[in-house]
């Protein structure tokens, strides 16, 4: 691989603006190498026949040998000084770095001076944006610092372990945190380095009775040591906790149930903090996750600083072999001599945050430690790659072995054939509709690897748990496998004479699948995913209870999947309807007959957007953001539009069909212009793209159009499903709202890889490459500097 695409590769996808542009600078290079190439041949043309020769004769001249010390141009001595470098300090701004060309008389000069200024305004930029995540790195270690000490004097409130401390009860009277400073200055550093030291902390004895005589005894000796000298080490390396710390902070433990939240909204006062066990579980658990998102942070501007570094010298390099000077070395003499090479205090600050984070979160252990800092990446399995093909093969012939018994035994003349498509193909078209959604979700998240869109941050995917579109993929083709293979058993068991006894077996196989794929999802072993499972399991759960929680985009993507599987809902409702209230040995019901049953029927069409709605209500409630409130306004529309289809069909007339067409129209417009224009951020009108956006990560324009095109045919495709069309020659009722309910399914497919694009340049924009996570702990402001 060549190193551009290497470079690209290895990118941030977030930071990607602020790399070094190799690929513009290589194609500079490019122009200053085409211009040389044109002045050779020139130079080539003008030689007089005489000399062309001569240069004959050359060949016959004595070999020099392949490593001859002598070569290139003869003006070799003069080469160093072809470029002269020097930071440039400026009255009112940053000083920034500046390299002046020798040797633009020459001819082509100016290519090598434009080569030069654009070399310089990249490693400006990249200086300018390490040292800026420098400074903010340092900021959150200083309030790693300050929530560390809070936890250790939880820690000592809590377990009262039996350590005496300087000033008793209350603290050391000098308020001095248990926590050596994340940012302090010591001897032989420079003022204002920011480091990490392992924090010193009380040590628990470990035996099973207790400490022993001789460690009781050390302890009494500790504690009396440790009168009169509040706020000084009792003895060499240790130095008493402060208490007092919780005085001045307030344990900010996030709502994470229903029942806490609503119990925060009835709750007009807040009461102290108790200093429980439980709190200081769940303030470990946040310190944890923050340590290991800054640890995560530090490696990846690591890596950002060590890609630039690289990519500069290979350019250098490249600028060298191809004007045969000797500029590199003064470049990067530079570059090694600037922030990105010299400066080494996210080096120390990675090695003390991997020692402060094993101590104290890992009992020392740091095989430990380590796994859980630096979580391993996801290996791709060949399994995975035999098993996808040997299920998507299985399912292709059980197509094949479906459509010939159809058109060998002439099913479709059948007279049983309406019979089985009121009862029958319901039930097997709820798997049909996961599959179709599956496979688009593997296809989006193809795509979206493609073209280095980070899901696995967006959605917030722990590191080496994310499923690859292979995976997906191998999940659709088992349940497609399962679902036909029932298809098959039914057709071919009622058909044969002498299988017809098992009719009631057969009748069950949809049933029998149902529970099997639910059984797999609440599994609680780690198999088949786990972790997927149950961080969707999460999400959903987070939607059935959406005001209750505050709304994060995995939740509300998945609400938005839910209001395409309205007809899998309906799916689930005829179940109940066909196994417990009919007899499904006959294949005789009565549902929709029943008031209940078509009270359910608009109830679960509804329930999708309900969420939706409440969703957009909770978050306008946090963050006071009016186009959420717009966003439940679409929502409300279009569960107003399905109340008055429902209505027309239950009552009839002219007065409810016109408001049920009027409702419908509204409600498709209202989605159709919010998928492209908010959703998808298209439509621009002082785009550079015309009608598109600024970025675009599909190289190819029309795409985007195809896309708006079909998300407003595929609109007037549901909203047929509003309007409740559905009679169409040559095609059941059934099988036409199956159609229908795929088209919306697809359509959801096509907007999930536009939306996800979005939101990804939304965070590049702001270079937002890693998740925000709460802390524990809130200071009071005027303690904040006391404990700084």
């Amino acid at each position: 691989m060549k190193f551009g695409k290497e470079f690209v590769s290895q990118m941030v996808p977030e930071w990607q603006e602020a790399y070094m542009n190799y690929n513009f600078l290589k194609g500079l290079l490019k122009d200053v190498l085409r211009f040389r190439q044109q002045n050779m041949l020139t130079a080539a043309m003008s030689v007089t026949p005489r000399s062309s020769l001569k240069r004959r004769v050359s060949l016959y001249r004595a070999f020099s040998g392949l490593t001859g010390r002598y070569r290139g141009s003869p003006r070799k001595n003069n080469e160093d000084e072809a470029i002269l470098v020097s930071a440039v300090e400026e009255e009112g701004s940053e000083g920034h770095y500046q390299t002046m060309f020798l040797m633009s008389s020459e001819a082509g000069g100016e290519y090598e001076l434009v080569y030069f200024r654009r070399l310089d305004e990249e490693f400006n930029k990249v200086v300018k944006f390490y040292k800026g995540k420098v400074e903010e790195v340092m900021r959150e270690a200083e309030e790693l610092n300050k929530q560390m000490d809070a936890l250790i004097a939880l820690r000592i409130k809590v377990e009262n372990p039996p350590v005496g401390f300087g000033g008793g009860g209350g603290g050391g009277g000098d308020g001095s945190g248990p926590a050596e400073r994340l940012n302090h200055q010591d001897n032989g550093r420079k003022p204002g380095r920011v480091h990490m030291d392992a924090i010193q902390e009380v040590e628990m004895s470990s035996g099973a009775n207790g400490a022993n005589s001789e460690d009781e005894r050390g302890r009494r000796n500790m504690a009396k040591s440790s009168k009169g000298r509040e706020g000084k080490p009792d003895i060499e390396g240790f130095k008493p906790a402060s208490l007092d710390i919780l005085n001045h902070v307030k344990i900010n433990i996030e709502r994470e149930t229903p029942i806490s939240t609503l119990k925060g909204i009835l709750t007009t006062s807040t009461s102290d903090s108790s200093f429980s066990k439980e709190e200081l579980r769940k303030a470990e658990e946040l310190i944890t996750k923050a340590f290991v998102e800054f640890h995560k942070k530090l490696q990846v501007l690591k890596s950002y600083c060590f890609l630039n570094q690289l990519a500069f010298s290979k350019i250098m390099k490249k600028y060298d072999k191809i004007t045969s000077r000797n500029a590199s070395k003064a470049y990067l003499e530079m570059v090694d001599n600037s922030p990105i090479g010299s400066s080494d205090e996210v080096t120390k600050l990675v090695e003390r945050v991997e020692a402060t984070f094993i101590k104290h979160f890992a009992n020392g252990n740091h095989r430990k430690g380590m796994d859980i800092l630096r979580p391993k990446a996801k290996r791709e399995r060949h399994r995975v790659t035999y098993f996808l093909g040997f299920f998507s093969g299985c399912s292709i012939a059980l197509v094949v072995a479906i459509v010939v018994i159809i058109h060998a035994r002439d099913i479709m003349k059948n007279p049983g054939r309406a019979l089985y498509m009121d009862n029958i193909f319901p039930l097997y078209s709820l798997f049909g509709f996961i599959v179709l959604h599956m496979l688009m979700y593997s296809a989006n998240i193809y795509f979206w690897r493609r073209y280095r869109v980070n899901y696995t941050f967006v959605f917030g995917f722990k590191q080496g748990t994310a499923l690859g579109y292979r995976e997906v993929l191998l999940l659709s083709s088992a349940l497609s496998v399962l679902t036909l293979g029932g298809v098959l058993s039914n057709l071919d068991m009622e058909m044969d004479e002498r299988t017809k006894s098992f009719k009631a077996l057969t009748e069950l196989v949809p049933l029998g699948i149902v529970i099997v794929l639910l059984l797999i999802i609440f599994c609680p072993f780690n198999i088949i995913y786990r972790s997927s499972r149950f961080f969707f399991i999460q999400c959903a759960f987070h939607c059935i209870c959406a005001p209750l929680y505050k709304v994060t985009l995995p939740d509300f993507f998945l609400a938005d999947q839910l209001t395409s599987q309205v007809q899998a809902f309906r799916s689930l409702e005829f179940y109940v309807c066909y196994y417990v209230w009919g007899n499904f040995k006959t294949r005789s019901h009565k549902c929709p007959e029943s008031k209940v049953f078509e009270d359910f029927y608009l109830v679960v069409a509804v329930i999708p957007y309900a969420f939706r709605l409440l969703q957009c209500f909770r978050r306008w409630v946090d963050e006071k953001d009016p186009s959420h409130v717009l966003n439940g306004l679409k929502y409300f529309s279009t569960i107003a539009a399905v109340v008055l289809r429902t209505a027309n069909e239950l009552r009839g007339g002219m007065i409810w069909k016109i408001m049920a067409a009027a409702s419908s129209g509204i409600a498709t417009i209202a989605n159709t212009y919010w998928d492209i224009v908010i959703d998808w951020g298209l439509l621009r009108w002082n785009s550079k793209n015309p009608w598109l956006r600024d970025k675009l990560l599909v190289p190819s324009k029309s795409v985007y159009f195809i896309a708006m095109v079909l998300n407003v045919i595929l609109r007037l495709a549901w909203m047929q499903t509003v309007m409740g069309i559905r009679d169409f020659p040559f095609m059941h009722r059934t099988a036409l709202v199956a159609v229908v309910a795929c088209l919306e399914i697809i359509r959801r497919g096509i907007w999930n890889f536009f939306r996800l694009e979005n939101e990804h340049l939304n965070n590049v924009g702001k270079y937002r490459a890693f998740k925000s996570v709460p802390l524990p702990f809130n200071y009071d402001d005027n303690s904040a500097g006391k404990h700084a």
